[in-house]
């Protein structure tokens, strides 16, 4: 299983920027996709999440500072996860990390599986 996140960088306050995260190795759409963040000398937290989609809903899950200023969907034939934020705050700055809990096949444990992480840095 692999992950890998993309598209963060450094934007001015009031910016916006879009992460993907391109997944690998599981039949990515049985599994609910999630992205984290960790700012310098704090704990990783959750920002959104993804469950599994159909044609009609998406269930989607947002931190309450992020709500109203960032979206997340996926694109189940490219196995891509994205997270367009908007109106990025000093507060967003950190390292932002997609995750997913899955299994690789139908013999192997569930585990949980993390991406390298990609920076974004927010200016004031």
């Amino acid at each position: 299983v692999q992950l890998v996140e993309s598209g963060g960088g450094l934007v001015q306050a009031g910016g916006s920027l879009r992460l993907s995260c391109a997944a690998s190795g599981f039949t990515f759409e049985n599994y609910a996709v999630g992205w984290f963040r960790q700012a310098p000398g704090k704990e990783r937290e959750g920002v959104s999440c993804i469950s599994v989609s159909d044609d009609s809903d998406d269930s989607t899950y947002y931190q309450d500072s992020v709500e109203g200023r960032f979206t997340i969907s996926r694109d189940n034939a490219k196995n891509t996860v994205f997270l367009q934020m908007r109106s990025l705050s000093p507060e967003d700055t950190a390292v932002y990390f997609c995750s997913t809990y899955a299994r690789k096949n139908v013999l192997a444990k569930y585990e949980r599986y993390w991406g390298q992480g990609t920076q974004v840095t927010v200016s004031s």
